[in-house]
């Protein structure tokens, strides 16, 4: 299939991830060149260029248009975007929170806003979307897609599991086109009730359903480029870095997975969990267990309540030598089954850290508290509990080469542990200002599927193909 064909599905018809054939492979000469265009040309012409090695139907000038539209300095307040900054000898921070909705979300749903609005223009369409958030992944879609005429979305979330900003910041947006759905339970329901919709190819086909979700692989494989971006920057073109990354539906660090797999000089990818340590403790055990809502912690950190990790998928798919039927059993059958995968005995089961690099680490709530209060003190940089969770793993793991630390989001959105760590809590910028102040729009799910379809029947804006 083509990219754009991909952009707009999804979700795959049989209920699994596209993947692309082959990645591309670029040598430490091409790393280079590219980080020369990001000194000289700045971010916005480096995501063009990484991304035109997976697009194939978009022209590059398009595509230059459409990342500087994406990545303008009227979004994200400074033409230098993804920055990093040294916290110790050692340890680095990726600032990827400084788009509209102050998280890390907005660097990739940017650009999948503006490849939606081209391509529907393009083939004179609309779209429903049809997404699940955690807590930022909503606000992120939603501001991303609010100016385009073209696409309507229904935005699932649970029900009392966001802190109070993130909530204002979705529920506070009052358009026909940007539904809120609050279903009770965790992610992880929220994430089911998708799929579910999506497994429905007439119902699907019927309201143009597509998602913004990691699932989609344009959303995750725009998360490659400041992976490439931080590497230059740290380094200069020379030498390896490791990665530390919190993690709950794993699409950002697959993101650092498929640029490892490039070839950019990566050392280790470090996967952070909270509480809710499913991927931890698969890469320590290789055994992957979900967990049911009731066994999904609500954390501090809530945008990593997750146990089910929609984009696992694609790691095993690499893992497992890219055979499909294999993934078909692990995931179709086993884990759908028996809510469990254990490779333990498979032969590729030592590739997950041999080959891939991949480590892990836990936090707790008192891990991210102090976190927070001793970076605060010492080099006085405040950071919410997620991008916590990951500077303390990160520096368990620091080795000789370079540790960088993928910030999640601002303070802001997490007002509770920050006065917590702190004394106080985080200035509310002025843009910010009115989040917690404006009137919230939900509608409550909490009869299953076909309830959802028929709140998409009722509320859609545009007819029924």
């Amino acid at each position: 299939m083509s990219f754009t064909d991909i952009l707009l599905e999804g979700l795959a018809p049989d209920g699994g991830l596209y993947m692309p054939q082959e990645y591309p492979q670029l040598s430490l000469d091409d790393y280079q060149i590219l980080g020369e265009i990001l000194v000289h040309d700045g971010y916005p012409r480096l995501a063009a260029h990484i991304l035109s090695l997976f697009i194939d139907d978009i022209p590059m000038w398009d595509l230059e248009k459409i990342t500087r539209q994406a990545y303008s300095k009227e979004k994200f307040g400074t033409d230098l975007i993804a920055p990093v900054t040294k916290l110790e000898p050692n340890l680095w921070l990726a600032h990827l929170s400084q788009g509209p909705t102050a998280a890390f979300k907005d660097m990739a749903m940017q650009v999948l806003g503006q490849l939606f609005d081209y391509e529907l223009r393009r083939r004179s369409q609309t779209m429903t979307i049809v997404g699940a958030t955690s807590g930022d992944t909503g606000s992120a879609a939603e501001f991303a897609l609010l100016d385009t005429s073209r696409v309507q979305v229904f935005m699932l979330s649970p029900l009392d599991r966001m802190t109070p900003f993130q909530r204002g910041q979705m529920y506070g947006i009052d358009s026909p086109r940007i539904i809120n759905i609050t279903v009770p339970g965790s992610f992880d329901d929220c994430q089911d009730l998708v799929k579910e919709v999506n497994s429905d190819s007439e119902f699907k086909a019927r309201f143009s359903i597509g998602a913004v979700n990691s699932i989609n692989w344009a959303r995750l494989v725009s998360q490659v480029v400041y992976y490439v971006s931080s590497w230059f920057r740290v380094t200069e073109g020379e030498g390896e870095v490791s990665f530390c990354v919190p993690s709950g539906n794993f699409g950002n660090i697959c993101a650092g997975h498929v640029a490892k797999m490039m070839g950019l000089p990566v050392k280790d990818l470090v996967c952070a969990t909270n509480e809710n340590n499913v991927l931890a403790e698969f890469f320590r055990t290789g055994v992957y267990r979900i967990r049911t809502s009731t066994e999904t912690f609500k954390t501090s950190s809530p945008s990593m309540d997750i146990s089910k990790a929609s984009n696992f998928e694609r790691f095993f798919f690499d893992l497992a030598g890219r055979d499909s039927g294999e993934i078909v059993e692990l995931f179709g059958q086993q884990l759908a089954t028996k809510g469990v995968i254990d490779i333990r005995k498979k032969p590729y089961a030592g590739d997950v850290s041999q080959v891939y690099g991949f480590k892990t680490g836990v936090s707790t709530h008192q891990d991210r508290v102090a976190t927070i209060a001793d970076f605060y003190r010492r080099p006085g940089y405040l950071m919410d509990p997620h991008t916590a969770d990951g500077v303390m793993v990160g520096r368990e793991h620091a080795g000789e080469e370079p540790m960088v630390a993928m910030e999640t989001a601002l303070p802001v959105k997490f007002g509770s542990i920050t006065k917590e760590a702190i004394g106080t809590v985080p200035e509310v910028p002025s843009r910010f200002a009115s989040v917690m102040d404006t009137a919230q729009h939900t509608v409550m799910c909490d009869q299953g599927v076909d309830q959802l379809k028929g709140i998409i029947e009722q509320r859609s804006v545009f007819p029924p193909q």
